[in-house]
């Protein structure tokens, strides 16, 4: 049967029926191919979100806008993504985790990366990028040659869009509130705004590789890492999938790496066996 699609009216967009199937067929993709738990307590906000995306497509209702996601290889589903995340971030966001890491995590790598050793950072859900140039600015803080050593960044993200933004290393000024001056001048040295908008140092961004990944899917190739921050996303996910998580991380460390993980999250069940907490919503693998 063929089924013909009428085109909506600006006004009718805020009538748009939102059914009970339309919202378990948005949770069951976005748990199935995401790991995202969404709770129908969100559905007001899921609502809101997708009914963008419908008025940008012309859609004429939420069951076009599902089929439309549901199907497989739909470019939709970026779009999708990052509508349902929230991708609140700054730069050294939760500070004393960045304090740890110059203090306590990186003297010791740093001192191996200048005899030789290979050195690897995670960024695992590095959001528009902040995250990402903080490490790198913590890095080149304690070891200002250390792009001529072996020491790599990796930084990651589901959503294309903001992987986008981080790759590109600008920023508005009123994004780059920094917890004082001092770290501001790591990631951005002492350049002024341009047009409103700040780049990022060159040195950072020649030690950060950015690559799409998603946390619930493979992971080709990532190899092992000395530290990992993973933080804020698996609020996101149910219980399950969060220990999944966490064990999978707990593998891609080297022995007496670190894991840093959001302020409201807790690593719990088999991964314990792995990791040991060793500072504020901080893990060490044994």
């Amino acid at each position: 049967m063929t089924r013909t699609l009428t085109t909506p009216t600006p006004e009718s967009f805020s009538d748009l029926p939102f059914e009970r199937r339309d919202f378990e067929i948005i949770a069951r993709i976005a748990k199935t191919e995401f790991g995202l738990h969404i709770d129908i307590a969100k559905e007001a906000m899921i609502r809101s979100r997708l009914t963008k995306r419908i008025r940008h497509l012309n859609l004429p209702s939420f069951e076009a806008y599902c089929a439309l996601v549901d199907t497989t290889g739909s470019e939709e589903r970026d779009h999708f993504i990052s509508a349902l995340t929230t991708n609140v971030t700054h730069f050294y966001r939760e500070v004393h985790h960045f304090e740890a890491l110059e203090a306590e995590v990186l003297p010791p790598l740093l001192d191996q990366a200048r005899q030789g050793r290979k050195i690897r950072l995670w960024s695992a859900a590095c959001s528009t990028g902040p995250e990402a140039y903080s490490i790198a600015g913590s890095v080149l803080h304690l070891c200002p040659d250390a792009d001529r050593l072996d020491i790599r960044i990796l930084a990651t993200d589901l959503d294309p869009v903001v992987l986008a933004r981080a790759e590109a290393g600008t920023y508005r000024a009123e994004e780059c509130r920094m917890p004082g001056e001092a770290w501001h001048r790591r990631v951005f040295g002492a350049a002024r705004p341009q047009d409103d908008r700040l780049a990022v140092r060159p040195e950072l961004r020649r030690l950060i590789t950015f690559r799409r990944l998603n946390l619930n899917g493979a992971w080709p190739t990532v190899g092992r890492f000395d530290a990992i921050f993973c933080r804020n996303v698996a609020i996101y996910f149910d219980k399950s999938t969060q220990e999944t998580l966490w064990g999978r991380l707990a593998e891609c460390l080297d022995p007496g790496g670190y894991l840093f993980i959001g302020h409201s999250e807790r690593v719990s069940g088999a991964p314990l066996d792995q990791l040991r907490s060793a500072g504020i919503t901080t893990y060490r693998r044994v």
